[in-house]
């Protein structure tokens, strides 16, 4: 039993009772000004008023979609995108997270680490393309770097943060209830650190495919961006849109993906 703030004394629930969830409702109003758009896209297009070669009717790119995905054209692409952004995002994860840990849990670490990181930073990496080229070729190597260098960054930044923004008297108790240095970064720091991590990881990942749209004009053989510039070369918007859509949904399953894991990981805070 307990005694509410009105001061009266509030009945005590059943041991193992929960209040029931609220049911979420769809909000069909989000879909009111996307449809309106869509709507309006194709009648311009159905009126001349917006010609084909400059953007294909929404039917034209469904038609599309269909006939590239029948022809195993954008199954390729994808696979081969996802792999770049794979393997680059991995590297970028690796360094950016590892780079931030030792920064973030030594004042050695982040006197050496932190000031070449932000000097690198504030670099638009985007605009280091011609040395990539030059260092590593026109191949894999160049759009890989570019992805993991995106991706390196905004996790660095928010990994050091996070340990660095974690609550100094839970640090200050748990030491005084005899934690050792590890159980206090297990317990303590980590729990602290992985909300700003998570968030590092969701800008990360849309870096991520930022960079790989960007890597992969670079002379491509394969993958979405070599399908969108294919298409370009015989003005075929309506593959390009196609494209531009497959990447839009890509970021948004990854970015979808992180939330449930954060909201997986961190169910702690609800409770």
């Amino acid at each position: 039993m307990s005694i509410s703030t009105t001061g009266v004394l509030a009945r005590a629930r059943p041991a193992g009772h929960r209040p029931p969830r609220k049911a979420r409702r769809l909000d069909l109003r989000r879909w009111i000004s996307p449809v309106v758009l869509v709507a309006a896209w194709q009648l311009a297009s159905a009126t001349g008023v917006l010609p084909p070669d400059k953007l294909s009717s929404p039917w034209t790119v469904v038609q599309a979609g269909v006939e590239v995905a029948r022809s195993g054209e954008l199954g390729d692409a994808f696979a081969v995108s996802l792999g770049r952004v794979g393997a680059g995002f991995a590297i970028g994860a690796v360094v950016g997270v590892v780079l931030g840990i030792v920064s973030g849990l030594s004042r050695w670490g982040e006197v050496l680490v932190d000031p070449p990181v932000q000097m690198l930073r504030t670099l638009p990496f985007l605009g280091l393309i011609p040395l990539f080229i030059l260092w590593f070729g026109i191949g894999e190597e160049t759009k890989i770097v570019l992805v993991a260098l995106g991706v390196a960054f905004p996790l660095y930044l928010n990994v050091h943060s996070g340990i660095r923004s974690a609550d100094p008297n839970l640090v200050e108790a748990s030491r005084a209830l005899g934690f050792s240095r590890a159980e206090r970064l297990w317990h303590v720091v980590i729990p602290g650190a992985l909300p700003q991590a998570l968030v590092g990881l969701r800008q990360s990942l849309g870096i991520a495919w930022l960079a790989l749209i960007v890597g992969e004009t670079v002379n491509a053989d394969a993958g979405v961006g070599y399908l969108i510039n294919n298409a370009r070369e015989f003005l075929r918007t309506d593959v390009v849109v196609v494209g531009l859509v497959l990447y839009a949904l890509l970021g948004l399953v990854t970015d979808a993906l992180v939330r449930l894991l954060e909201r997986k990981v961190l169910r702690w805070r609800t409770r």
